[in-house]
């Protein structure tokens, strides 16, 4: 089973994941599990400290190694004893590689992953040398910590579980599913201070409007990411019919 542990020095924000929208009613449903877990609570002074001016100088703190370790280790022994299959450590950081759908849906099939939502200027290298396995990035901007990241990984992940979804359809026909971006969506009503809904979805002709949806999302990747439009076709994701209508198609500057 998926099983994801959040390694946070705010655990309550986890919260979001556990009582709100899909996530919720998945976990509801035991389809995938998290647990967090608080360095302060492994570390060995009074004051529970968990970070320390940076050797050399410089703004802002860093994360302390040992408390991160032992989080770690507790972490991985309580995988064990629950039957968990091992899983990788994910540092997020504006410095790792760029996670994607690909990431997501391989997380999605796999056990899981203990996430390290980072705060401060940093975490102390030798931690990430010795017990980190990986970092992910969300973006190239910094946040004030890896919570919203690792809980935007772990929501798009929980996304490609079977059963997460009320309809099985739906990740399939999302942006990034076959390796372009979504079509446009309308709903009512049919005139909207307006402007119509195409004639096309109201026609109830399905081969029509399956053709239309992928011509549409053919238009919104060409203006907004022509990157993924190059990918999709050195993955061989576009047909012939696709080629056609893009050498036909003229954008406006």
């Amino acid at each position: 089973m998926l099983r994801f542990d959040l390694i946070t020095l705010f655990p309550d924000m986890a919260d979001a994941m556990s009582r709100h929208g899909i996530t919720a009613r998945a976990l509801q449903r035991g389809l995938w599990q998290l647990q967090r877990w608080n360095p302060r609570d492994f570390t060995r002074d009074a004051w529970r400290t968990v970070d320390d001016r940076p050797y050399g100088g410089g703004p802002g703190m860093v994360m302390l190694a040992q408390p991160l370790a032992e989080t770690i280790s507790a972490v991985r022994e309580d995988r064990r004893g629950a039957g968990a299959a091992p899983a990788p450590v994910i540092a997020l950081s504006p410095q790792g590689k760029r996670f994607s759908d690909v990431r997501a849906r391989a997380l999605a099939a796999s056990s899981g992953a203990i996430l390290i939502a980072g705060r401060y200027e940093a975490i102390d290298q030798r931690l990430l040398d010795r017990y980190v396995d990986d970092e992910w990035s969300i973006g190239d901007f910094v946040v004030s910590g890896g919570e919203l990241p690792a809980m935007m990984v772990m929501d798009a992940a929980v996304r490609h579980v079977p059963g997460a979804l009320n309809d099985s359809n739906s990740a399939e026909q999302e942006s990034f599913a076959a390796g372009v971006l979504d079509c446009p969506h309308y709903t009512r009503p049919e005139s909207f201070e307006g402007l119509a809904v195409p004639e096309v979805l109201l026609s109830g002709h399905h081969e029509r409007i399956s053709r239309w949806r992928r011509e549409q999302a053919l238009v919104a990747t060409l203006k907004k990411r022509p990157d993924l439009l190059e990918a999709a076709r050195r993955d061989e994701r576009l047909s012939a019919a696709d080629e056609a209508f893009i050498a036909g198609l003229t954008l406006p500057r």
